[in-house]
């Protein structure tokens, strides 16, 4: 049987973490940021953790 594929749209957007938690990056920090505040702008640049009801579907993307 060959080997599982990874998804490469989801090893671009998450990164796995040591103890097995899923990390990934806060939307909407691409464009317009001139009616963003920038209290808002820097909480979107900080890592977050992904929610636990996607962590199953994210780990098949990933094939964890």
């Amino acid at each position: 049987m060959p080997k599982m594929k990874t998804k490469s749209s989801a090893k671009k957007r998450f990164k796995v973490t040591g103890t097995g938690k899923i990390k990934r990056k806060h939307a909407f920090k691409s464009h317009i940021l001139t009616k963003k505040s920038k209290k808002r702008k820097l909480k979107l640049t900080h890592d977050t953790l992904v929610h636990k009801s996607d962590v199953a579907n994210i780990k098949q993307q990933l094939t964890l």
